[in-house]
């Protein structure tokens, strides 16, 4: 079925088709498709762009797919209506995966106001995607690859071949943790479990959320859930409880359940999640899938209390029907609104240990950096509630409204030019050195700047926010023996010879004049590092074993294995 085509488009962007959400999800025999803006560049057969390339091998059956022309020839699949000419063409694969991929990548660059590099060693520029990679119910990122491998399987329930590059959200999942990965490092080494349930559930929302702001998505589930009059929805189906289920579960009961294992159920799990129901203490939630479906249901519960709040200048009195198409509108609105919010967050999050309060106040801070006012429709206090109501608060270093603090000790500019410290991070490192006090850093810990970011952001009426990021991490190599002169409590059992790593570093955010604005920063002193080591400690991760082993193919192998007794890696 043919997608609806937005009115205005860009001249630097193409439209290209491509699966909404997955092939189970349309109506009747139809699968949904829909047309997303890509950035416009002039590709190679593949489709290989500057940015990504599909390279469409098959190492089960070692066999190479002819390159797609996608790009070159214009959109092949525009208003195709076979299902079958799109599920089974591996030109459609790679055009499907080659469309969100970028898309995903330009939402991340619109919202940051900048471009956005891979973390690949060398310092490539090309992310790698294989749409048909192996056989088998598997997906992931490979940062060593610098690669997207997306597998194929049998489906158990429909004996056809289930193709997981054909699924916007999986899609968009592992695009995100490339993405973060570039962003932030860090995060993937051995911390909290807030830090790796944040990966996840990062990933989580902004693949959900993705799928909301299309428009044919959310008309979809009100067509198969809303009763009423055709194009019109009762008013009494818009409260947030009727949303909730009109939409999120909705969704959710229509979305196949062949890859249910390999998407971990990322939608259904995370709507059935109450407030009454979480204890973020409990050893149910110390599992990182499992705490990051609280965070994802945070997020989704957000989404739905903006959407109503956007509804209600339209419910005046006497008032029993809405426009669907305007529901639908302010819907997919809410959701790209609060997507964004969640991207700039990470610019304002620190770049090591992360835990849930530090990202709590960093899309608050970040927020009010663009909307000081709270905006028309005020995200930031609907966040605040439901992200709160679900057990998680504010990073207890910031204001009493859940904002980082200012950087209030006085830092000196002497030594260097804000000019070059844009763009020159020995520039940079010069500043650190010669604040090093001021900023808190441990003058025993080796230092270094990761990167300097100077970023460019708009918002929605238009104004402008430069600002320069700067990230510096401090690394601290003791034995356990030694962590009492650092002010840091020794694990249980732990013994003295025992060689153990301690992280630090910090965001700095400095304004268009150059003026250091906030430094968000964690010690190597930190309390944070009592509780990241004695988890650590009693999760096993000091063994060889693990030390060695890649630490979010673990825990992904490790759940799917548990759900469906199929391997599952993603890093």
């Amino acid at each position: 079925m043919r997608g609806m085509r937005r009115a205005a488009r860009s001249f630097l962007s193409r439209p290209l088709t491509i699966i909404a959400q997955d092939p189970t999800l349309g109506r009747g025999r139809s699968v949904l498709t829909a047309q997303i803006d890509v950035p416009a560049e002039k590709l190679a057969p593949g489709p290989r762009g500057a940015r990504v390339s599909v390279i469409d091998i098959d190492a089960s059956t070692d066999r190479l797919y002819e390159p797609s022309r996608t790009g070159l020839d214009g959109d092949p699949f525009l208003g195709v209506l076979d299902s079958e000419k799109l599920l089974t063409n591996p030109h459609f694969h790679a055009q499907n995966v080659y469309a969100i991929v970028m898309a995903t990548l330009a939402r991340f660059e619109r919202a940051l106001g900048r471009r956005v590099s891979w973390a690949f060693p060398g310092h490539g520029h090309q992310l790698k995607i294989a749409p048909h990679a192996f056989q088998a119910a598997n997906a992931f990122y490979s940062r060593r690859d610098e690669a997207l491998l997306f597998g194929y399987f049998p489906g158990h329930r429909s004996r056809q071949t289930v193709f997981t590059c054909l699924s916007h959200d999986i899609v968009t999942h592992e695009t995100t943790h490339a993405l973060l990965d570039g962003l932030r490092s860090r995060y993937n080494e051995l911390s909290s479990p807030d830090q790796a349930a944040f990966h996840e559930g990062f990933a989580d929302v902004v693949a959900l959320l993705s799928v909301f702001r299309l428009r044919e998505v959310i008309d979809l589930a009100f067509e198969h859930s809303v009763p009423g009059l055709k194009g019109l929805i009762p008013v009494s189906e818009l409260s947030p409880g009727k949303l909730r289920a009109s939409t999120l579960f909705g969704l959710a009961e229509q979305m196949g359940d062949e890859m249910d294992a390999l998407r971990r159920s990322a939608l259904r799990q995370s709507v059935a999640l109450r407030p009454q129901d979480i204890d973020l203490g409990a050893a149910e939630f110390q599992e990182p899938h499992r705490r990051g479906e609280v965070f994802v249901a945070a997020m989704l519960g957000t989404f739905i209390n903006v959407w109503t709040r956007r509804l209600r200048p339209l419910l005046s009195p006497g008032v029993r029907y809405l426009d669907r198409a305007r529901v639908v509108e302010e819907g997919a609105s809410a959701a790209d609104h609060l997507l964004t919010m969640a991207i700039r967050a990470i610019d304002y999050a620190p770049p090591v240990d992360l835990l849930f309060s530090d990202y709590f106040s960093a899309i608050m801070t970040a927020d009010t950096a663009m909307y000081p006012d709270g905006g028309r429709y005020d995200y930031r206090k609907a966040l605040d509630q439901t992200l709160r109501a679900y057990g998680i608060s504010p990073a207890p270093t910031g204001t009493k409204d859940g904002l980082w603090r200012p950087q209030d000790r006085a830092v000196s500019f002497d030594a260097v030019h804000f000019e070059t410290m844009q763009r020159d991070p020995d520039e940079v490192f010069r500043f650190v050195w010669e604040n090093r006090a001021a900023l808190g850093l441990d003058p025993d810990a080796y230092t270094y700047v990761e990167s300097v970011r100077p970023s460019l952001r708009l918002a929605e009426d238009g104004f402008a926010l430069r600002e320069t990021l700067v990230e510096y991490v401090q690394i601290l190599d003791i034995r356990a023996g030694e962590l009492r002169r650092w002010g840091v409590r020794r694990p249980d059992g732990m013994p003295d010879w025992q060689e153990v790593r301690l992280y630090g570093g910090g965001t700095l955010l400095f304004d268009e004049y150059g003026r250091l604005k906030y430094n968000i920063a964690n010690s190597v002193r930190s309390p944070k590092q009592n509780r990241r080591l004695q988890y650590l400690w009693e999760t096993g991760a000091f063994s060889p074993q693990v030390v060695l082993e890649r630490r979010f193919s673990r825990l992904h192998r490790r759940r799917a294995a548990a759900e469906s007794n199929v391997g599952a890696e993603v890093w």
